[in-house]
């Protein structure tokens, strides 16, 4: 592993409400959104739909969790944040240094 780089988990919550992308097109989107900030995908694991427990929007009530480790330099995880910020398809985002 590159000594620049630190190792980090993202997890993902995805929607696809009314969009013709599967989760599978949706997580590879998401792994080129990492690769484009100069990171390294090393797993992803997808938990499967799960309901919130508070509902923010009553339209949608739950929705798709993806674990994702990668590595990346120290930049990396707000780049990451940014980029998907605007990205429909990702509904939010947490990045943990492990």
């Amino acid at each position: 592993m590159n000594p620049t780089k630190r190792s980090y988990r993202a997890t993902f919550i995805l929607d696809n409400r009314g969009k013709e992308d599967s989760i599978d097109q949706i997580i590879e989107g998401v792994k080129q959104e990492i690769v484009a900030v100069h990171g390294e995908v090393t797993a992803v694991e997808n938990l499967g739909r799960r309901e919130f427990v508070r509902v923010t929007d009553r339209k949608m009530t739950g929705g798709t969790y993806v674990q994702v480790a990668f590595s990346a330099p120290a930049t990396g995880p707000s780049a990451l944040r940014e980029r998907l910020r605007l990205n429909g398809n990702v509904y939010r985002t947490f990045v943990q240094s492990v």
